[in-house]
C-alpha cells in the first residue's frame, strides 16, 4: 500500500513570457492577452507559434491567459521576438508580471469594463511590489461573472453604483469611474504594506480581521448564471477540454466560423467574437458535457512533480461521475483550487481518493488503480 508522499514543491509564482517556467516537457511561457481579446491575426499567429516552438496546444488557464507548454530554452529569446511582433508581449517585464487583470468576458468596446481596465493597464507601474499571484479582476457588467475567480481586489457594479471591494471583504467601498483605479491602488499598497509570507493573498490578510472600514460597507449584487458553450449576443461560446486549445483545430474553427476576434475566459471557454455556432472538432459545445465539469492538470510526464498520468483517466472516469470530478499528479491541485465531489490525487503510480475537498486534503481512500476506480460507484 502507498504512503502519503512528501509535499510537492510549490513555486510560489506563475509562468510569465519573460520568465517561464521549466516543465517536463520544456518551457512553459503565458501570454497575458490585453482585455481578455486577441484579434484573428494574433489568433493565428499564436497557434503557428504553438506548433513551431511547443507541443501544438495552447493551454487556456484559469487566469484566462494562454500557455504555450514544450519550449525549447534555445528558442525562447525567438519566441519573445514573434510574440512582440503579434502584440503580445509587455517589452517591460516588470509590467508583464503585474498585468493579472481578469476581465468579464461579456463587455461591449468602449464600455465602463473596458475603459477601466484599459485604465488600471495604464497605471500598471503606480502599484506597489506585490506577490507574484496578486491579481485584479474587472467585474462591472450586468451581473458579477468572476466572484469565484482568483482575484485579489475587486471592482464589481451593483445597479448603476460601482463597488472596489478587498477580496474575502463581504462589502467593499463605492467610487466613482474617476476615482476607482486611485483608490485600487491605494488598497494594493494597504495590503503591501501588511502581508507576510504565510498571508500572501487577500484573502488571508483579511481574514486577520484589519481590514479598515474605508473598504467595507457597500453591499454586493447576486452573483449571475455560470457561462455555458452555444450562442450568446456577441458570438459563440465553445469548451476547452482541460483548458487544451489544439492549435490546428482553433485554427480551422477561427477562419470557419467568421469570428473577428477571440476573448478568453477563467471558465475554459472561448468566445469567438462574431462568430457563427458551427461543428467544432476538439470542442466542447454542450454545456451538458461532463468534461466541463472535469479539471486534470498535465499530469505525468509533462510535470514533473505529478505522479501519475491524468488526462486520458480523466476522460474516461468524466461519464461514470455523478457531480464535479478532479484528477491531480499531486497535491498541489494545481488545475482545481476549489472542492470537487471527487478528486483523485496521484500517489506513487496509483490514486488516493477525497471526496468534496481539494487535492490536499485527508483521502478516504488510498492507494487505487484505474481498473479498481473503473468498477467503482462515482455517484
Amino acid at each position: 500500500m502507498s504512503v502519503p508522499l512528501a509535499k510537492p514543491i510549490v513555486q510560489g509564482w506563475c509562468p510569465g513570457a519573460h520568465r517561464p517556467m521549466m516543465s517536463g516537457d520544456g518551457l512553459v511561457v503565458r501570454v497575458r492577452p490585453r482585455l481578455a481579446r486577441l484579434e484573428v491575426s494574433q489568433v493565428l499567429g499564436l497557434c503557428d507559434l504553438a506548433q513551431r516552438f511547443g507541443n501544438g496546444t495552447i493551454d487556456l488557464t484559469n487566469r484566462a491567459n494562454l500557455q504555450l507548454r514544450g519550449v525549447k530554452e534555445a528558442d525562447h529569446q525567438t519566441l519573445l521576438t514573434e510574440l512582440a511582433a503579434l502584440n503580445l508581449l509587455d517589452a517591460d517585464p516588470g509590467i508583464e508580471v503585474r498585468r493579472n487583470i481578469l476581465v468579464s468576458p461579456l463587455y461591449q468596446a468602449g464600455d465602463l469594463t473596458a475603459r477601466l481596465t484599459q485604465h488600471l493597464i495604464d497605471r500598471l507601474a503606480e502599484l506597489p511590489t506585490l506577490p507574484a499571484k496578486f491579481g485584479f479582476a474587472i467585474d462591472t457588467g450586468p451581473e458579477r461573472l468572476l466572484a469565484k475567480d482568483s482575484a485579489d481586489i475587486r471592482l464589481e457594479a451593483r445597479a448603476d453604483r460601482l463597488i472596489l471591494r478587498a477580496d474575502g471583504a463581504d462589502t467593499g467601498l463605492h467610487v466613482t469611474e474617476g476615482d476607482a483605479i486611485d483608490e485600487l491602488i491605494m488598497l494594493a499598497r494597504w495590503f503591501a504594506d501588511r502581508y507576510t509570507p504565510e498571508s500572501r493573498r487577500m484573502a488571508r490578510v483579511v481574514a486577520l480581521g484589519d481590514l479598515p472600514q474605508k473598504w467595507q460597507g457597500a453591499a454586493l449584487s447576486a452573483i449571475g448564471s455560470p457561462l455555458q458553450p452555444g450562442p450568446c449576443d456577441l458570438g459563440t461560446l465553445y469548451g476547452a477540454a482541460f483548458g487544451q486549445l489544439p492549435a490546428h483545430q482553433l485554427r480551422d474553427l477561427i477562419k470557419s466560423g467568421n469570428a473577428v476576434a477571440l476573448r478568453v475566459t477563467p471558465w475554459r471557454l472561448i468566445l469567438l467574437e462574431g462568430g457563427a455556432a458551427i461543428p467544432a472538432p476538439g470542442f466542447v459545445t454542450d454545456g451538458t458535457d461532463p468534461l466541463m465539469t472535469t479539471d486534470a492538470c498535465p499530469g505525468a510526464p509533462l510535470c514533473p512533480q505529478a505522479q501519475v498520468e491524468t488526462r486520458d483517466i480523466a476522460r474516461a472516469l468524466a461519464r461514470r461521475v455523478s457531480g464535479s470530478l478532479h484528477v491531480s499528479g499531486c497535491s498541489k491541485g494545481c488545475a482545481r483550487m476549489r472542492a470537487a465531489d471527487f478528486t483523485l490525487v496521484g500517489n506513487d503510480g496509483r490514486f488516493d481518493l477525497v471526496k468534496h475537498g481539494c487535492a490536499g486534503d485527508e483521502p478516504c481512500q488510498r492507494s487505487l488503480t484505474l481498473e479498481t476506480l473503473m468498477t467503482m460507484d462515482l455517484t
